[in-house]
């Protein structure tokens, strides 16, 4: 090989290199923390960018605006991580991402029918939103959110189920009132991490309140106006009960002890 195609290859090569290092970056790394026994269904969503005045068409079945990622149930906690564009061009539409959508399911009894889930997002704003969140130096911001089950009855039985609830924790670890998800700020997330961690605290509670009264080994069943009552509130009642029936077929006075 002479001087001449060396030199050629030499020069296209750093073309190229410098050309990688000068693309700015137009993504960014989602990542989720699941419990044991959970899965997830993730949705990115991108929509026409602020001041474009072309329009996605209306459709079923496949949406190239739509980025949707699927997971099944693991007996460990994980991690789940996924790259995502800031920017999509779909029929010559130029698209930013708006926003992402989580449907978390998990398992409680080993029945296929138990099992429960909720839902979450992150909403993705613009520079100009007063709500914006600001980006750690770090470059990972955290979105925690805690999951909780509550139990109920159901049927004339009053066989135990359950239900799963999933809200947000602020930067101090409390308990919000909003679902798992958060804010964040796209011109900030090129490059970076967003990290919506979750977890389940051991602690059950009522799915309904004033069907149960608690007790020192857990909670008894409101008997309400008869034991075929099927709502049973208390009403005031907290000395007439009814059985439950547990999930592995038990019938118990006390949830979760059966006492």
């Amino acid at each position: 090989m002479n001087r001449q195609v060396l030199g050629v290859l030499f020069a296209l090569g750093i073309t190229g290199l410098f050309g990688c290092v000068g693309r700015p970056v137009d993504s960014f790394t989602l990542e989720v923390d699941l419990p044991a026994n959970f899965k997830l269904k993730t949705a990115a969503n991108y929509r026409p960018a602020t001041g474009e005045t072309c329009t996605l068409p209306q459709r079923r079945g496949k949406r190239p605006e739509r980025k949707v990622f699927f997971t099944d149930y693991t007996p460990v906690a994980h991690r789940l991580s996924y790259q995502l564009p800031l920017t999509e061009t779909v029929n010559g539409c130029p698209l930013v991402l708006r926003g992402v959508e989580f449907d978390v399911y998990a398992k409680w009894g080993s029945r296929d029918s138990d099992l429960d889930g909720d839902l979450g997002s992150i909403a993705i704003l613009d520079r100009s939103d007063i709500h914006s969140s600001e980006m750690p130096d770090s470059g990972v911001q955290q979105l925690p959110g805690q999951c909780q089950w509550l139990f109920r009855t159901v049927g004339p039985k009053q066989a135990i189920i359950k239900l799963l609830k999933c809200n947000s924790l602020d930067a101090l670890g409390q308990l919000q009132k909003t679902p798992i998800g958060g804010l964040a700020q796209r011109d900030q997330l090129a490059g970076k991490t967003l990290r919506m961690a979750l977890r389940v605290i051991d602690e059950e509670a009522p799915a309904i309140d004033d069907n149960w009264v608690a007790v020192p080994d857990g909670w008894k069943r409101c008997k309400g106006k008869s034991f075929e009552d099927p709502y049973a509130f208390c009403n005031g009642n907290v000395t007439d009960f009814k059985p439950i029936k547990m999930p592995d077929g038990r019938t118990c006075e006390v949830y979760p002890s059966c006492k």
